[in-house]
């Protein structure tokens, strides 16, 4: 369900729905309250000194939804089953799997000392790479993915989840997905050694606090480098899944040629974690907005780890009911690996096929 509320016209964006009308002096409807806001009615909000703007935010009614559903007429029926094209076959963790290794995690992380260390991380390490290495899973529904913040152990299973996902579309050997698998659970491992205060605080880190923090790639690296047990694969993943390709990352600022490939994969994966994240400092973006954010980290991102991030996710799955900009309620039939905001879909009320991707009559047209 959704809910009202106040925004300053500076951070409109279009296909927001305002649920406000917006009149002149002289009383005339200019915007229509319920009206989904396209680029040139936000410019002449901010133009003319508009402040604040109330807005709707949330999901469609999902009683409307199931009852224009029930009452679609026979042709909109039979072009959404006609035009339907299953989506790729997308990776599936039960529950018990997830709760496993998040625990097998969670013991790893408190016993960094432990004989058993390596034993105990291939066995964590085993069932997630069973559940997604041995399956034909060639995508992951990130509506589904994210249910952790960056201080749980899950959030090691998201992100490990997400980047052999990533590993296999980008072209690795089983060999490889198993030992990024393995660097994807242990990125983060040198937070164990990082003081709480630090790690817990509820609020954004000073300098100082963030130099300290920066150090967990560090400790990670060297943790697993004494055991003398782990490939240089799953250290340099370890090591440098905070790198950028503009030689601006941490821990020592490698450039591009420098970088491991383990590393590349997981610093995807570990970005956008970050952008769905809610922080005390912080709101999460919406999935859509990180995507979109994603594509807009060149600088920092390699290319093709980006390239794979993107063709690897499903974000509308298909059957799903989305919004347009019009204020339209469609139904998903179709995803396109190559652009994964933009995929086929049925309007409800219309019948009409807005294939978002191709149709050059469909530019302007966005879910929102």
């Amino acid at each position: 369900m959704g809910k009202r509320k106040l925004i300053s016209a500076r951070t409109l964006k279009r296909g927001m729905k305002i649920d406000q009308a917006i009149v002149d002096s002289r009383g005339r409807q200019l915007i229509a309250k319920g009206a989904y806001l396209d680029d040139f009615q936000i410019e002449y909000l901010q133009k003319h000194g508009v402040g604040g703007i109330y807005i709707f935010e949330g999901e469609p009614d999902p009683e409307e939804i199931s009852e224009i559903e029930r009452n679609l007429p026979a042709y909109t029926r039979e072009l959404i089953e006609k035009s339907r094209v299953e989506d790729r076959a997308k990776v599936a963790l039960h529950t018990e799997v997830i709760k496993r290794v998040g625990e097998g995690i969670q013991y790893l992380f408190d016993n960094t000392s432990s004989e058993n260390f390596t034993e105990a991380t291939n066995n964590v390490a085993g069932e997630l790479v069973k559940a997604i290495v041995d399956s034909n899973a060639v995508a992951i529904d990130i509506n589904l993915i994210k249910v952790s913040d960056e201080y749980t152990f899950k959030h090691s299973v998201d992100v490990a989840t997400m980047a052999m996902i990533i590993g296999k579309v980008y072209g690795l050997d089983r060999e490889e997905l198993r030992e990024l698998g393995v660097s994807g659970l242990l990125h983060d491992l040198g937070k164990s050694q990082i003081p709480n205060e630090v790690l817990n605080k509820p609020g954004k880190l000073d300098d100082n606090e963030f130099a300290i923090m920066k150090q967990h790639t560090l400790f990670g690296f060297k943790l697993l480098k004494e055991k003398n047990q782990f490939s240089e694969g799953v250290l340099m993943g370890v090591l440098q899944h905070h790198e950028k390709m503009n030689g601006k990352g941490y821990p020592v600022g490698s450039d591009a040629d420098h970088i491991h490939k383990y590393a590349r994969i997981i610093s995807v994966a570990d970005v956008y974690d970050a952008l769905v994240t809610e922080r005390p400092y912080k709101k999460a973006f919406s999935k859509r907005d990180a995507v979109e954010m994603i594509m807009a980290m060149t600088d920092d991102l390699e290319m093709n780890a980006m390239t794979a991030f993107l063709q690897s996710i499903i974000l509308y799955p298909v059957d799903s009911v989305v919004t347009l900009s019009t204020g339209e309620l469609a139904k998903v039939v179709e995803n396109h690996p190559q652009n994964a905001l933009r995929p086929t879909v049925i309007g409800l009320k219309t019948g009409k096929l807005y294939n978002l991707m191709e149709d050059i009559k469909c530019a302007s047209l966005v879910i929102v």
